[in-house]
């Protein structure tokens, strides 16, 4: 569980597109950070972006899916937690990047869930 005080934001950015052993490589992710107990992660999908190779990817005009989107995956978690999870993540992102960030927690809050 999150406390108030120093924290760490990992982000990881990969391409919509990437595969893993069972499934898209992002999901896979998300369902691993679940697994391990994390807070809370967010997934987020640009509408356009660029990698090394410097090819721009975006979304169609027309509302059809681009291809090899961008996709960034973050979520904050207590220094201990993230060593533990790095490993992991070392080993499940064979194409992307991940990057962690000193942060700070300032407010916790949430609603009581309803019924």
């Amino acid at each position: 569980m999150l406390s108030l005080g120093p924290a760490k934001k990992v982000t990881i950015h990969l391409n919509e597109d990437s595969t893993a052993s069972h499934d898209f490589l992002h999901k896979e992710i998300v369902l691993f950070l679940l697994d391990q107990g994390v807070s809370g992660a967010t997934m987020i999908r640009p509408a356009a972006g660029f990698g090394t190779h410097h090819r721009l990817h975006q979304t169609s005009d027309r509302g059809a899916g681009g291809e090899h989107l961008p996709v960034r995956i973050e979520f904050i978690e207590a220094q201990e937690k993230v060593d533990d999870l790095l490993p992991s993540l070392y080993l499940l992102v064979t194409d992307g990047l991940i990057e962690v960030q000193d942060t700070t927690i300032l407010k916790i809050a949430s609603r009581a869930e309803r019924s």
